[in-house]
């Protein structure tokens, strides 16, 4: 009941528990890499706290005490404090929309608040800043969830392309409750190489589903296990997307341009990201297969 009167633009503290999905699936290679780059950081100050700061509207972590944990941000310092908000710091903000009885439904940052779920000091019971994109709780079930679509604040498609029912959603965030969605993996990977984020939700879910769709690249031979393989098949995408007409149609009504395309590969991003974990600043590949390695076996 706490979060009825939240209007648009205001910033909400909720429990990591209490948000309700609007995706029916993750790509799990993108929490793979932050769970692995939260475990096995060489960053100065771990990315989880610059993670946490970003997605509550306080733009980056500047300092963490040595005991620091997620479950408790007065063991970190970010570089605004509430309050303090830009424009700039909210555009970066995770999303969330009030529905009937004060519930919460998650429009942006499922994969980031799942991160913060599986870590050990972060959990469930952990907290986060959110920002309110819209307050529906006044409506019935049935007009909520037209207002959602007609919004685009809900993504009801399988990871094969398939609907799925608003009942079908998950509960709650964490792994366990997200089919797999490799493409999606795929296209965070592309992220500032083929395109750039931009305030379209769900906008990796439209590009992975032009990839599913139209087949502009061949990825039967690819292979998410083996980082070469993960990179050849985020270069041919990146410019397979920087190929587009800027107009042309890509998914769900949403032009090349609407999504992000980039006018040309951002080859800088690119040798960045395969970056072994050798190096001192790893590539997000490296991170994530090395994550991934104890896993499977």
């Amino acid at each position: 009941m706490v979060y009825l009167c939240a209007k648009p633009g205001d910033i909400v503290d909720v429990r990591i528990g209490d948000v309700h999905p609007t995706q029916p699936s993750l790509g799990y290679d993108e929490v793979n890499y932050k769970l692995g780059r939260y475990t096995l950081s060489k960053d100065t100050i771990n990315k989880k706290f610059a993670d946490w700061c970003e997605a509550s509207g306080l733009l980056d972590a500047v300092a963490a005490q040595p005991d620091a944990r997620l479950d408790d941000p007065s063991s970190f310092t970010c570089a605004l404090q509430p309050g303090q908000e830009t424009a700039a710091a909210r555009a970066l903000m995770k999303t969330v929309v009030i529905g009937a009885g004060g519930s919460l439904w998650l429009t942006d940052g499922h994969h980031t608040l799942t991160s913060f779920a599986e870590m050990p000091d972060g959990g469930m019971d952990a907290h986060v800043r959110l920002l309110v994109a819209g307050n529906l709780s006044r409506l019935t079930r049935q007009d909520f969830w037209t207002a959602m679509k007609a919004n685009k604040w809900v993504w009801l498609e399988d990871p094969a392309g398939q609907p799925v029912g608003v009942n079908k959603l998950p509960n709650t965030v964490g792994l366990a409750n997200f089919a797999n969605d490799p493409g999606r993996s795929l296209l965070y990977f592309a992220r500032d190489i083929g395109y750039s984020a931009g305030t379209v939700p769900f906008q990796e879910f439209y590009w992975g589903a032009w990839l599913r769709t139209t087949t502009p690249v061949d990825l039967s031979g690819w292979n998410p296990d083996d980082a070469a393989s993960y990179l050849d098949a985020v270069t041919r995408t990146a410019y397979a997307q920087v190929a587009l007409a800027k107009d042309g149609q890509v998914y769900g009504g949403f032009s090349a341009a609407d999504l992000g395309a980039l006018p040309a590969v951002n080859t800088k991003e690119l040798a960045k990201l395969a970056k072994p974990l050798s190096d001192a600043k790893p590539g997000k590949i490296a991170y994530m297969e090395a994550y991934k390695a104890p896993l499977a076996h």
